[in-house]
C-alpha cells in the first residue's frame, strides 16, 4: 500500500504514550485510556499537531471498531446517510463501543450535514462514539460542541523548546533507520521552520532524503522550491491551493515573500504586468504593517497576482 511508503503513516505513534503533546493534554488522553471510556470529542487546534493521531491512538489502544472520514472530501450529507449510518447502527464484533472519526470537520456544511450529525450523535449514542478534528472550531455549530468535550492543542511558550527536543530526537531515529545521511543542525533548522507542524516536518524531510543528504543544500530548495510550486498555483489560477500554500508558508517573515515576488517580477510576469506586479508587492507589504491578520493580507496580494498578472 503507499501509506507503507509515507513516514508518517509508516511512524505515526500507536499509543499515547508515544505521542509528541504537552503534558497536560497527554495526561488527559491517557486518562480516557486508563479509563476505558473516550467520550465525544471536538480536536481543535493547527494542521499536523497530531489530533488524528491522537484520536486513532486511543482507540487502538483499547481495541475499539472505528472509521475515518475526511470531512472536507466526503463531507456531504450523503455519507452520513450511508457510510456513517451503515456503521453507526450496526454493533461491534468486539462487542465494545464504535467510533466515528470525522477529520477536518469544519468544513461539513452547517446548514445540513452539522445539524444531521447532531441527530446520529444522540439515536446511536450508546453504541457510537464520534471524534471530530478541527483546525477551527467556530465553524462547527454549538449543537455539536455541547454534545462533545472540547480539546484545544494549544502549545505555550514553556512546551515549545521541550515538545521540539523530543521530536528532533524522533526524526533522527527516523533517519537513521531509513539509513539517510543528515546534518543535526540542518534538521533542527526545518523543525524551527514548521513547528508544530509534525507532518510537514517528516514529509519534507522524506522528500529531501529522497535525493541525497539531509544537509544545508535543502535549506535554500526548500524556499525555492515551494516558491515555484506557488507560482505554479497562481499560473493555474488555482484558488485553493494558493490559499493552502499561504496557510502553511506563512510560519517565517512575510516580508521575505514579499522581496522575493519584486525579485521575480520580471521573471514570471510579461513586461507589460510586471510593473503592476512591483506595484502591489509595495502596496500590501506597506498594509502588512497594521493589518488584523497577515496571512489574509498576503492571500489577498496573492489573488491580486493571480488576476492581474500575465504570465511567461
Amino acid at each position: 500500500m503507499r501509506n507503507e511508503f509515507l513516514w508518517v503513516e509508516k511512524y505515526r505513534p500507536k499509543t499515547i504514550e508515544d505521542t509528541i503533546l504537552p503534558c497536560d493534554l497527554k495526561k488527559t488522553f491517557q486518562q480516557f485510556v486508563d479509563q476505558k471510556n473516550v467520550p465525544n470529542l471536538i480536536l481543535s487546534g493547527t494542521a499536523g499537531v497530531g489530533k488524528t493521531t491522537v484520536a486513532r491512538a486511543m482507540l487502538e489502544q483499547l481495541g475499539c471498531d472505528y472509521i475515518v472520514i475526511n470531512g472536507s472530501m466526503n463531507g456531504n450529507i450523503d455519507t452520513l446517510r450511508n457510510e456513517i449510518l451503515n456503521f453507526a447502527s450496526t454493533v461491534s464484533l468486539s462487542g465494545g463501543r464504535k467510533y466515528v472519526i470525522l477529520d477536518e470537520a469544519d468544513y461539513l456544511n452547517a446548514n445540513s450535514t452539522q445539524p444531521a450529525l447532531r441527530n446520529f450523535m444522540e439515536e446511536f449514542s450508546r453504541n457510537c462514539g464520534f471524534i471530530l478534528t478541527c483546525n477551527f472550531k467556530n465553524r462547527i455549530i454549538e449543537p455539536l460542541h455541547s454534545r462533545c468535550s472540547v480539546i484545544d492543542f494549544k502549545i505555550n511558550k514553556k512546551a515549545m523548546a521541550k515538545l521540539a527536543t523530543q521530536f528532533f530526537k524522533r526524526v533522527t531515529k527516523i533517519l537513521e533507520e531509513e539509513k539517510v545521511e543528515y546534518e543535526q543542525q540542518v534538521v533542527a533548522q526545518v523543525i524551527n521552520k514548521y513547528f508544530p507542524d509534525w507532518r510537514r516536518v517528516l514529509n519534507e524531510l522524506q522528500r529531501y532524503s529522497a535525493v541525497g543528504k539531509i544537509d544545508t543544500g535543502i535549506l535554500v530548495n526548500l524556499q525555492e522550491t515551494s516558491i515555484v510550486e506557488l507560482v505554479g498555483f497562481l499560473k493555474e489560477k488555482n484558488y485553493t491551493e494558493v490559499r493552502k500554500w499561504a496557510k502553511n508558508n506563512l510560519d517565517t517573515d512575510v516580508n521575505e515573500l514579499y522581496t522575493k515576488f519584486y525579485e521575480i517580477s520580471s521573471d514570471i510576469c510579461t513586461k507589460q504586468t510586471a510593473p503592476q506586479l512591483v506595484l502591489d508587492v509595495a502596496r500590501y507589504q506597506y498594509q502588512n504593517a497594521f493589518v488584523a491578520n497577515p496571512e489574509i493580507n498576503f492571500l489577498a496580494f496573492l489573488i491580486e497576482v493571480m488576476m492581474n498578472c500575465e504570465f511567461v
